[in-house]
C-alpha cells in the first residue's frame, strides 16, 4: 500500500468515525428538501475565511425572510463553531446552530471553488457548506438533519456531483435522489 492509499484510508476512517459520532438519531429520516430552497444557495461563494462564509450563508437565509435577527443568529452560529469545528473533512463543512432568532428550520448551501480553511478534521480546505439553522425549540431536529446529511456524504459520487452541479436545481435534484435512496 502506498502513501496515497494510506492517506485515503485514514480520511475514510475519519469520515466513518464522524458519521457514527453524529449517528442515526432515533432512526428517523428527515425531509431535508423542506428546509432547503434554491434561494438559500450560492454556488459561487466569494468568502475567503470561515467567518465570512458563515456571514455569507446566514445572509442567504436573511434575504429570504426566515431570520428574525441577523446579527444574533450569526452570533449563535459563531458561538457553536467556536466549540468545535464543523469542518468534517472530504471538503465538507456543516456549520449549525439552534437559535431563537430563526423562524423555521432552514438549510443554506454554498460552494467555494477555491476552498476555505475551515479547521477541517482532515486538514483540507472545505468547498461544500451546509449551514443548518433550527429554532431553539426544535428539540434534536438539528442532530437528525446532521445525521441524514452525514449519511449522504458517505457516497463519494454525491460529494463529487455537488462539486460539479451547474445550477441550484441540480443540487436539489441530487438531494431528492439521496432522500429517495435513504427512505428505501
Amino acid at each position: 500500500m502506498d502513501i496515497a492509499d494510506t492517506n485515503k484510508r485514514r480520511k475514510e476512517d475519519l469520515f466513518v468515525r464522524m458519521f457514527f459520532h453524529f449517528g442515526w438519531v432515533d432512526g428517523i429520516c428527515m425531509d431535508i428538501l423542506k428546509m432547503i430552497k434554491k434561494e438559500y444557495m450560492n454556488l459561487d461563494l466569494q468568502s475567503n475565511t470561515k467567518v465570512n462564509v458563515l456571514y455569507e450563508l446566514t445572509k442567504l437565509l436573511d434575504k429570504n425572510s426566515v431570520v428574525l435577527d441577523f446579527d444574533k443568529l450569526l452570533l449563535d452560529i459563531r458561538r457553536r463553531e467556536s466549540l468545535s469545528t464543523t469542518g468534517i473533512g472530504f471538503k465538507i463543512a456543516i456549520p449549525h446552530a439552534k437559535s431563537k432568532h430563526i423562524k423555521e428550520p432552514a438549510i443554506a448551501f454554498g460552494r467555494s471553488k477555491k476552498g476555505i480553511d475551515f479547521d477541517s478534521l482532515d486538514g483540507e480546505k472545505a468547498h461544500l457548506f451546509f449551514l443548518i439553522c433550527m429554532p431553539h425549540d426544535a428539540g434534536n431536529l438539528h442532530l437528525k438533519t446532521l445525521a441524514q446529511l452525514s449519511r449522504y456524504f458517505l457516497h463519494e459520487s454525491f460529494r463529487t456531483a455537488l462539486e460539479q452541479a451547474k445550477t441550484e436545481a441540480d443540487v436539489l435534484t441530487l438531494l431528492e435522489k439521496m432522500e429517495a435512496e435513504d427512505t428505501r
